[in-house]
């Protein structure tokens, strides 16, 4: 395990101090800011061992030394917010076109030789007219059913 060597300047201190008083921080947060107030080493040596902090603070050992690489890497604020995700999300397929589409034929006349339309066909359908590479008929249902369309 690689030793990390913390020294906190004033600023820090207190801006760790601030943000602990803060009622929105969560329970980790403040247990992540309590670490490492802790593992400080401005005064000469740390307080405590690794795994006294562990015991004090109800974390383990490996929350220790991610505080202290979160620490290293950005300060204060990366070791109390949250990492930045990698990957982008995956973008909506059905947006509000899709949507219009999927209604649209919902209340058109249905094909011949049909009563009303299925689920199934409409996603056929939206398929067929290259609105969408592909959909599924269970999310033509939740956009039917958001809309509180009848597909009579």
């Amino acid at each position: 395990m690689q030793k990390y060597h913390i020294r906190l300047t004033k600023t820090e201190q207190l801006e760790i101090k601030k943000r602990k008083q803060k009622k929105k921080n969560g329970i980790q947060a403040t247990k992540r800011l309590n670490v490492l107030l802790d593992l400080d080493e401005s005064t000469g040596k740390r307080r405590y061992t690794t795994k006294k902090i562990a015991i004090r603070q109800g974390v383990s050992e490996a929350t220790i030394s991610e505080v202290c690489k979160r620490y290293e890497a950005g300060g204060v604020k990366a070791v109390v917010g949250r990492k930045e995700r990698q990957t982008p999300p995956i973008p909506a397929k059905v947006t509000g076109d899709v949507e219009a589409h999927i209604i649209a034929t919902c209340c058109s006349a249905p094909p011949e030789g049909k009563a009303a339309w299925s689920m199934q066909m409409i996603a056929d359908k939206i398929v067929l007219d290259g609105i969408v590479e592909s959909i599924s008929d269970e999310t033509v249902r939740l956009v039917l059913k958001k809309r509180h369309s009848n597909r009579t």
